[in-house]
């Protein structure tokens, strides 16, 4: 059965200009169907439509809106924002000192709600010399993170559109539970246009994919979502996770050096949620590690991999 989430298939955009693109219900409950998920086409089936059979693009808004909220408690229980700056910190520390120029920019790609750029920003974890920038393809969600944002004072700021268009160049692309998005080619592609850009390093994290992933992903949602769309989706993006061998292969197609922090032969499962891969330009790996210290032994290539992925 393909692995599909109904997020992913009840908002399109024009993948030139950002445009939203109409949906029709018909359609996406059609799809579902054809992959073997009859939960998830009623999922789809009960949302609200025009005359025209169309999704309403409002009513998808707030939907989309309320599941995020409830995935921020994720991010909080699970203290994702410091998990990321135990890695972030050392790698900006590494950029600084061979030479790179600041000011330094980190980008959020697919930031949603943004609230790892609104941590960030309430924190100061990585310092004052780090601009903070959110940017996602829906208009909605960034709307809303820019008004969180607001309201809470916080020096950052939200973009819609594509992260890899925008007119300054980033330090550092991230993001948080995007990879698992991307079918290997298209991921391969995501890390291309990272590699081909000025910045000297990324580092996404995204669920590990464990065996027990799914298992706590449902108990989770199950627990904390209200909305079935999120009960949904959340196992969902368990199911879907990349192995650390195909992270490895996609990442390294930007041509950089490319890693993987706690890898699953280097963690325990039991411990394990997300976990990250990035890639730094070759001058960089040595600072890097030489800035994680012990934690450096966690750090792991693709020559670690080689016989199983053999």
């Amino acid at each position: 059965m393909d692995r599909l989430e109904i997020s992913d298939l009840i908002v399109a955009f024009d993948p030139h200009d950002g445009r939203r693109l109409p949906v029709r219900r018909a359609e996406v409950v059609e799809r579902l169907r054809a992959a073997g998920d009859a939960r998830a086409a009623r999922i789809v089936a009960g949302l609200p439509a025009g005359p025209d059979g169309v999704l309403e693009p409002a009513a998808v808004d707030r939907l989309l809106i309320g599941v995020h909220t409830e995935l921020q408690r994720l991010s909080e229980e699970l203290r994702i924002g410091r998990r990321l700056v135990h890695l972030l910190g050392p790698l900006l520390t590494a950029i600084r000192t061979t030479g790179v120029r600041g000011p330094y920019r980190l980008v959020d790609v697919g930031c949603g709600l943004g609230y790892l750029i609104r941590w960030l920003a309430a924190t100061g974890a990585l310092g004052p010399d780090v601009e903070l920038v959110g940017v996602d393809l829906d208009a909605a969600l960034v709307g809303e993170a820019d008004r969180l944002a607001r309201a809470e004072g916080l020096s950052c700021r939200f973009v819609h559109g594509d992260a890899f268009a925008l007119p300054e160049a980033a330090t550092v692309y991230v993001s948080t539970g995007v990879l698992h998005h991307f079918s290997e080619p298209a991921l391969a592609d995501f890390f291309r246009a990272q590699g081909a850009s000025p910045a000297p390093a990324f580092c996404h994290y995204d669920i590990a994919a464990t065996g027990l992933a799914p298992i706590g992903a449902w108990v989770f949602h199950r627990a904390r979502m209200r909305h079935p769309l999120g009960r949904h989706d959340g196992v969902a993006s368990a199911r879907r996770a990349h192995s650390d061998e195909a992270l490895l292969r996609a990442a390294a197609a930007s041509g950089m050096r490319a890693l993987l922090y706690e890898p699953r032969r280097a963690a325990n499962p039991f411990c394990t949620t997300l976990r990250p891969v990035l890639a730094v330009r070759p001058p960089l790996e040595a600072p890097l590690r030489a800035a994680l210290g012990r934690a450096s032994r966690r750090l792991l290539g693709d020559e670690h991999f080689a016989p199983a992925a053999a």
